[in-house]
């Protein structure tokens, strides 16, 4: 319920009023009529005319009960308070209306009541009624339209019809857009246990709807996010005693997820309130951090790419090269591991610098990558040193030795290509470097066997020493 500055007693005053007279109306009891002001309007319940005595509305309101004599029941959905002075306070209340009679079309439209009050003497007076329900069919001589009520029954029922099809459309339209967007969207009673979440939990967290609903809410974060929570909790409700409550709180927390790691997420939470402006629950949404994404992703790099070339270092290289195994073993499928070192560096770092050389060293890591298959990694090892992994060729181990001596000689050929590089520092001046750099590369192929990650790097690294003692610009396969 919405209200404005009006004072807890007025306030609880004037409602308790307005429902003292809404029950003597429903009730059809003539009480009602004594809190009518002297000083009275009103427009008649079809919304027609404005009545400005008193005892015209009274007539009306005397044929309405003679009308509908059986009691009528406020079916209320919605009430404002509002202060226009200090003497003068309006209600309105959006509202069903259900005569006692056979009617599926007035009791299923929304009617708006307001009731202006005026403290005259030393009591509140009703000084103004607008009452307007949705149809104008009031025909000489009725005030509700029972009338045109049964006559138009079938016509409007199918226009209901159509309307609870479009709701339902756009209930399923809401629905889709819950479960389909990143963000987790979810509900919480006043307790603060959870009565809804959005599929997307799965994505962010990885629990699935029915692990969460029904638990408390400081389930979902870590310890150190219980303790973020509860405080904007708390703040939350110190402004609601002090009469400023918060229309939304926007914190960042620390959750837990199902794989027991732990995911920043932003919240942003509004109170649920109901006709009496009670905290009935709360709901919101929760997404990724975008700092603390980006963060992460930072660090993430940091931990598993080479910063100059953005190739996977040796430890997501190793990562890989596990998984590469696990995979043989299950399929029976031949994998090959090339080290590759290049012949010819030290002395362009020499002449040039290091600035040179390592514009070298990206455009090697861009030949490779050229060179490979999505399932392939290739990775920098450190200085000049670069590792390649040929994933999955096929069961027989000679064809696939061969398919592997057809790619290492590929990428020996690419990497034989001059290099134009601009030169950089003092040797600006000289505009474009060209430089010629072989590359000696190692072979291990292998199948399944009870191997190592790091046997296999060994046994790759000294074929890429034979192929350096052979002569350089060469490919030399692992022989135990």
């Amino acid at each position: 319920m919405a209200s404005t500055t009006i004072e807890p007693k007025r306030h609880k005053k004037i409602r308790a009023l307005f429902d003292e007279c809404i029950e003597l109306y429903a009730a059809r009891d003539e009480r009602l009529f004594s809190f009518f002001s002297n000083n009275f309007s009103g427009y008649t319940f079809g919304g027609i005319a404005l009545i400005t005595d008193r005892e015209a509305w009274l007539k009306i309101v005397r044929q309405d009960f003679a009308e509908v004599p059986g009691r009528i029941r406020f079916e209320m959905h919605d009430i404002a308070i509002q202060v226009q002075n200090e003497q003068v306070v309006m209600v309105n209340a959006f509202c069903n209306i259900h005569l006692p009679i056979t009617d599926h079309i007035l009791s299923r439209e929304i009617s708006r009541l307001s009731l202006t009050f005026r403290f005259e003497g030393n009591a509140w007076k009703i000084v103004h009624v607008g009452f307007s329900i949705p149809y104008h069919l009031i025909q000489d001589g009725e005030v509700y339209p029972v009338g045109n009520l049964k006559e138009n029954n079938r016509v409007l029922e199918a226009l209901v019809a159509e309307r609870t099809r479009e709701f339902k459309e756009r209930e399923e339209f809401y629905h889709l857009f819950a479960e389909d967007t990143h963000d987790v969207i979810w509900r919480a009673n006043s307790d603060l246990f959870i009565t809804y979440i959005s599929p997307s939990d799965e994505y962010f967290r990885g629990y699935k709807p029915e692990e969460v609903i029904g638990q408390h809410v400081f389930e979902l974060f870590t310890q150190e996010g219980v303790t973020i929570v509860h405080d904007a909790w708390q703040k939350s409700m110190q402004a609601e005693r002090a009469g400023s409550p918060l229309n939304f709180v926007h914190f960042e927390a620390p959750h837990r997820c199902k794989d027991g790691s732990e995911i920043w997420g932003e919240i942003y939470s509004s109170p649920i309130r109901d006709e009496r402006g009670n905290i009935t629950g709360f709901h919101g949404i929760t997404r990724r951090s975008p700092l603390r994404k980006r963060t992460d992703e930072y660090i993430l790099q940091l931990a598993f790419y080479d910063t100059l070339t953005e190739l996977p270092n040796r430890r997501l290289f190793v990562d890989r090269l596990n998984q590469a195994l696990v995979a043989s073993k299950r399929s029976g499928r031949c994998s090959a591991v090339l080290f590759v070192d290049l012949d010819n560096f030290k002395p362009l770092n020499d002449t040039h610098g290091h600035a040179v050389g390592d514009l070298l060293l990206i455009e090697v890591a861009a030949r490779l990558k050229q060179c490979m298959r999505e399932i392939d990694s290739v990775a920098r090892f450190g200085g000049d040193e670069f590792v390649i992994l040929l994933r999955e060729f096929g069961t027989d181990f000679e064809k696939s030795s061969v398919a592997a001596a057809a790619v290492a000689e590929k990428v020996r050929a690419r990497l034989a290509e001059p290099y134009y590089m601009a030169a950089v520092g003092e040797n600006a001046s000289k505009n474009i470097i060209e430089h010629r750099c072989s590359a000696s590369i190692g072979v291990f192929v292998f199948k399944g066997e009870e191997i190592t990650a790091e046997n296999i790097l060994q046994c790759a690294d000294k074929a890429m020493y034979a192929a350096k003692k052979a002569g350089r610009n060469r490919v030399c396969f692992y022989k135990a």
